[in-house]
């Protein structure tokens, strides 16, 4: 049963002009432009020599398509259902830290501009502004990501007051029992403005990063995150909410057994956008061997890499039920705040109907593996 359907408040946003971006990728260019470097760093950068930030790309490049002629795609519907939300397209807005260093607006824009389009944003721990402004900046469906503390009764009132404001889902991350070594960040010695902070946690020390020698965001999750963390934290969040639970960072399918065993009520296949392991698989070759294992028990959700509706189109082909995107709704952020966010998510679902029209696809419930190729 669907108890909410999310339908986006405009169509399409307004027309852009002429000299929009007209590609996530010029999206990107621009934003480079318009952003201090060491910001455009933090948002961009990955672990290493950041080849998964790479390979979470070159999965969806190096597979084809193989269309179907002559099918009546008059009609194209780009919507799914997800944890009993009609989504009109399947792209969530995934959790980002940090997201006032792109926009005054934040956090707040971006959910925004996820109601608006009919999808929603998973809103970070690390938000710079608190979940209760986000909640109430665009009422309806929101997801709450969760990192776990050293300190669990940290986590644990930050799970009850995004219960409270209305988060319809928690999203623990499991990506981060250390911090991955992002070269980017330690030579420029990442820290935030002294007008932005974790706003989260206002009121507490960890409202701040501390000082340190390169960055000091190493430094506040080396002091703050618990890298203790077994199973045993499923069933702690668990036991700690009423809310539906994601485990977002499965690669295996091991992973994804055990997730579910512990009653996760869906998976986000993620390497965290290629900023923890350097060489992790890429999430689109770890997707299918995931989706196997879960056999349909409960979502299968990916990020990493997605940057064309076509890529969007192969996801959801090798056994994703929907697709989240990070950096390419920040550099929408920094180049024109909600409404940027806005004109990126158009962007992927007018690709999305297309390329699902041109393949001989009409829904996405007729994607499989038999779309799929090898381009080379």
């Amino acid at each position: 049963m669907i108890d909410t359907v999310l339908t986006p408040t405009l169509v399409r946003p307004p027309a852009a002009p002429s000299a929009a971006p007209l590609n996530l990728a010029e999206y990107e260019a621009l934003a480079r432009t318009r952003l201090p470097a060491a910001v455009y760093d933090y948002y961009a950068g990955g672990a290493d020599d950041e080849i998964t930030l790479r390979a979470n790309r070159w999965v969806y490049e190096r597979l084809g398509l193989r269309p179907r002629v002559l099918v009546d795609v008059s009609r194209v519907d780009t919507s799914v259902e997800l944890l009993g939300t009609r989504l009109a397209l399947p792209v969530l807005l995934a959790p980002a830290a940090f997201l006032r260093l792109a926009h005054h607006e934040g956090d707040l824009a971006a959910a925004r501009a996820a109601r608006a389009a009919g999808t929603l944003l998973v809103t970070s721990t690390l938000a710079t502004h608190p979940v209760e402004e986000v909640a109430a900046a665009a009422p309806g469906p929101l997801w709450f990501q969760v990192y776990m503390f050293r300190d669990r009764n940290l986590t644990r009132a930050l799970v009850q007051r995004a219960e409270a404001a209305g988060c319809t889902a928690l999203v623990l991350t499991v990506t981060v029992p250390v911090q991955g070594n992002r070269e980017r960040d330690t030579r420029n010695a990442f820290r935030l403005p002294p007008e932005i902070d974790v706003a989260n946690f206002r009121g507490y020390d960890q409202a701040r990063l501390p000082h340190a020698v390169g960055s000091g965001l190493d430094k506040y999750i080396a002091q703050e995150f618990d890298p203790s963390l077994t199973w045993d934290a499923v069933d702690w969040l668990r036991a700690t909410t009423r809310l539906p639970v994601l485990v977002k960072g499965i690669l295996t399918p091991e992973d994804a057994r055990l997730a579910i065993e512990h009653g996760a009520t869906g998976i986000i296949v993620s390497n965290h956008g290629g900023r923890q392991l350097d060489t992790a698989e890429p999430t689109g070759r770890a997707l299918p061997r995931v989706a196997e294992a879960v056999a349909g028990r409960v979502p299968v959700l990916v990020d990493g890499g997605i940057r064309r509706g076509t890529d969007v189109l192969k996801a959801i082909a090798l056994g994703a039920t929907a697709t989240l995107i990070g950096r390419p709704y920040l550099w929408g952020l920094a180049v024109g705040g909600q409404l940027g966010v806005e004109r990126v998510l158009a962007l992927l679902r007018t690709e999305l109907e297309r390329a699902l029209a041109l393949v001989g696809r009409p829904t996405l419930a007729a994607l499989n593996p038999d779309v799929l190729c090898d381009l080379f």
